[in-house]
């Protein structure tokens, strides 16, 4: 649903069929863009119009799902993270390579356009090698309506599995991917949301750099307001909208009734999405390079350089990911792999596996599945 926008945005890409197990959402599909409604992913993968698929079920579904593609010879676009365990991780990997289909995991918001154009800056060579990283963000996101399985953090579940993810892969793209080793603490503060709302971690790369990485969910400050008050997804926020979301669940009487609450914010749900008229965030960030700080913001990149300061704008042109199917076309159309592939994506996951590893232990942990940015050494 977050996505249908760039995808209506984008002549290159026709929705074809979907599979949800939601007569609603199948039918919405169906009226909508007049494609195929299945209610099997295996329904949809035998599809032979079907060149890639979409995959934005639970996490724990993604292994099957992705596998189930991939051997139909289907390329995948999967949403972060690329699963929960590492092991059906590592088995996406294995069949992508196996099938020679390609994986691209997104959107995360290392797809940003102020995050590509501050990657493009940075391999410019202008203002040397990065040194220190900073990314901060403040959000509501445990006090959403939640199904039951996101409140627990086997199952992938917290903030850590679902947000924690896009601050590792923006880090990692602007730091050359090779995480080294981290250190880190979460937070637990809500006996009724038993399971991670916070977290902190302090990473350093085989380059020598590091990068400091602080989340919070826990719907008290909200970090928009250090982003000029523009939404996460690119829309205005409403700075009057404070404490709307632990509100809303204060009616809420049971964990089934929450479900149903989160339910209509699927596709085919209640409600549409206010129009983006900025770049997608990730809270703030600032780069640190040996003779320049550089700083993403919704709008462009702010650029304090040894003798001067400018800002460089990024127009969205109306599809905040059009990333994301620029790789996904480049991939089917070009056998150009992503950067964010299935190794990248197992390379991400084994660093939130690591934060609640180093939290658990208090002890820093060592990374064993880095891989550099694609075309970098």
């Amino acid at each position: 649903m977050l996505t249908q926008p760039s995808i209506a945005a984008d002549a290159r890409i026709m929705l074809s069929a979907c599979a949800a197990p939601r007569r609603e959402s199948r039918d919405h599909f169906s009226d909508r863009f007049g494609g195929r409604g299945y209610d099997t992913v295996e329904g949809l993968c035998s599809d032979p119009d079907v060149e890639a698929i979409y995959i934005a079920t639970p996490h724990q579904m993604h292994r099957d799902h992705a596998v189930t593609a991939l051997r139909a010879g289907k390329h995948v676009l999967i949403d972060k993270p690329l699963c929960v365990d590492l092991e059906d991780a590592q088995a996406i990997v294995d069949c992508a390579e196996e099938t020679g289909r390609h994986v691209i995991v997104g959107p995360s918001h290392s797809f940003d356009l102020q995050i590509q154009k501050t990657l493009n800056l940075i391999e410019s060579g202008e203002f040397g090698p990065v040194r220190m990283i900073h990314a901060l963000n403040y959000t509501d996101f445990l006090y959403r309506p939640r199904r039951p399985e996101e409140l627990v953090t086997a199952e992938g579940g917290g903030v850590v599995f679902s947000q924690a993810v896009h601050q590792v892969d923006i880090v990692r793209l602007l730091g050359g991917g090779l995480v080294d080793s981290l250190c880190a603490a979460t937070g637990s503060w809500d006996p009724a949301r038993p399971t991670e709302c916070a977290y902190s971690a302090h990473l350093t790369f085989r380059s020598g750099a590091f990068a400091s990485l602080t989340y919070s969910g826990h719907a008290h400050f909200d970090s928009n307001e250090f982003c000029g008050w523009v939404g996460e997804l690119g829309n205005d926020a409403d700075p009057d909208s404070y404490g709307k979301a632990r509100s809303a669940l204060t009616g809420v009487a049971s964990a089934s009734e929450e479900a149903a609450l989160k339910s209509m914010r699927t596709f085919g749900g209640v409600g549409a999405l206010p129009d983006a008229t900025h770049n997608e965030h990730f809270g703030p960030l600032i780069v640190s390079c040996d003779h320049a700080d550089l700083r993403p913001t919704p709008d462009g990149v702010w650029i304090y350089a040894d003798g001067e300061k400018r800002f460089v704008p990024v127009p969205t042109h109306g599809a905040p990911r059009r990333a994301v199917f620029d790789a996904l076309w480049a991939a089917v159309r070009e056998d150009r792999p992503a950067i964010q592939d299935a190794r990248w994506g197992l390379a991400s996951l084994e660093v939130c596996h690591a934060i609640l590893r180093s939290a658990g232990t208090r002890t820093p942990v060592m990374l064993n599945h880095q891989v550099p940015v694609r075309g970098r050494s």
